[in-house]
């Protein structure tokens, strides 16, 4: 499988979840992966997991220092990034109205989900530039598209990263930097932050019952969608919104 060998691709968040499917699928085709996340533990799992043609960083994705380091370290040890997928991202308590957050938490949910997405495009664009062009995937959520009451700061984050994908499309494209762009939006997925908002069996099949397609994701299929958008069969594709969601945004 090679649909995208020699490439070098750095995940964020890629210790649990859609993170590690991803860090997993690019690697078996054929990508060097360089497998971030604020734990350790996890991070190191995934590339355990994975076997060979990875390593591990830990990473913070909010703090501009830690980008700068990996990022450097990348360039200096693999020579090149071909692909970045800004995956990290947190969603807070549940559930979490605009009247009832605090201000601590609506700051830390956008320092992470929209702050580490801008940072990581910051210091991306240049590497991946000096590499050739590639491609960035940012991580937003069906969220992004519907009022969201009970996680209102998650809402508003991932509304922010999908403008902000736009911006960082069209400015890459018109500057020529061989530099795409795209968002992706997955609907409800069994991961360990889809189950935090389904605490019980109740919640479990009222969510169920709203997706048409009848079933919830798993973590592969939003990653078989983030490999299409870093491999070249996309080469032509950027500024635009891949939602993954078993027909939720369709209703």
């Amino acid at each position: 499988m090679s649909r995208v060998a020699g490439k070098v691709v750095l995940v964020t968040g890629a210790g649990s979840g859609i993170g590690r499917a991803t860090a997993k699928l690019l690697a078996a085709e054929g990508a060097t992966v360089i497998v971030t996340d604020i734990n350790r533990a996890g991070g190191l799992e995934t590339v355990q997991q994975i076997g060979g043609k990875a390593r591990f960083e830990e990473q913070d994705t909010s703090r501009e220092a830690d980008w700068k380091r990996l990022i450097d370290d990348i360039l200096a040890r693999e020579g090149k990034l071909n692909g970045l997928v800004n995956n990290a991202g947190i969603s807070g308590p549940f559930p979490a109205t605009f009247e009832t957050e605090s201000l601590e938490q609506w700051r830390r949910m956008l320092s992470v989900n929209v702050e580490g997405v801008f940072l990581g495009c910051k210091y991306g664009v240049p590497a991946l530039r000096q590499s050739g062009g590639g491609s960035i995937v940012n991580l937003s959520s069906l969220a992004a598209f519907l009022g969201t009451p009970d996680l209102s700061a998650y809402g508003a984050s991932k509304g922010a990263v999908r403008q902000f994908t736009k911006t960082v499309a069209i400015d890459c494209a018109r500057k020529g930097y061989k530099v795409r762009c795209n968002s992706v939006h997955p609907g409800i997925i069994l991961t360990p932050m889809g189950n935090a908002v389904m605490p019980n069996d109740k919640a479990r099949e009222h969510s169920r019952r709203r997706i048409p397609i009848g079933d919830f994701g798993a973590p592969e299929d939003i990653a078989y969608g983030i490999l299409y958008l870093i491999s070249d069969e996309s080469r032509f594709v950027t500024g635009t919104e891949l939602v993954i969601d078993g027909g939720m945004n369709a209703i």
